[in-house]
């Protein structure tokens, strides 16, 4: 971005694709962790007492979690994902439409974990801990799946 002595150039497209890759991956990654974490959560949280204080913890970690980390994790790669495919002009390749399609899937899982976080926050505890065990590796699977494809782009 800064040349010899200080003088501000613009990024060659080349620059900017490797600039939107990085942010790309430090969002996911981001994401990623609030997406593993979160069922965590959920499993304590249903196996605590209603109205206990450690009832209102979790509550308190499901929703900062949410509204702090992953959402906005989500927003941004999700934003930079559109951007760095178009300026890569990637948009009908085989591969893509497969990680898409798993990209659908995790924000479908996101949308989940999120009625879940409003469904706790108001004490109605439908599912079991075992429920949020099983849901929590839904996101692994889909995050190897997405990593493999866009590392072997195999079609």
């Amino acid at each position: 971005m800064f040349g010899r002595g200080g003088n501000f150039r613009i990024p060659d497209m080349t620059s900017a694709v490797l600039w939107l890759k990085a942010l790309h991956i430090m969002a996911f990654a981001a994401w990623m962790a609030g997406m593993w974490y979160l069922p965590r959560l959920m499993v304590y949280h249903v196996e605590s007492p209603v109205g206990s204080p450690c009832s209102a913890t979790f509550k308190v970690m499901e929703r900062r979690l949410l509204k702090a980390i992953v959402t906005p994790a989500m927003v941004v790669t999700v934003v930079v994902g559109v951007w760095l495919t178009t300026a890569q002009g990637q948009w009908r390749e085989g591969w893509l439409h497969g990680k898409l399609l798993l990209v659908l899937l995790m924000l479908a899982v996101h949308g989940l974990l999120a009625r879940h976080v409003r469904e706790l926050a108001a004490d109605r505890r439908e599912r079991s801990g075992r429920y949020f065990r099983i849901l929590n590796e839904v996101p692994t699977v889909l995050f190897v799946g997405i990593v493999l494809l866009v590392v072997l782009k195999p079609f």
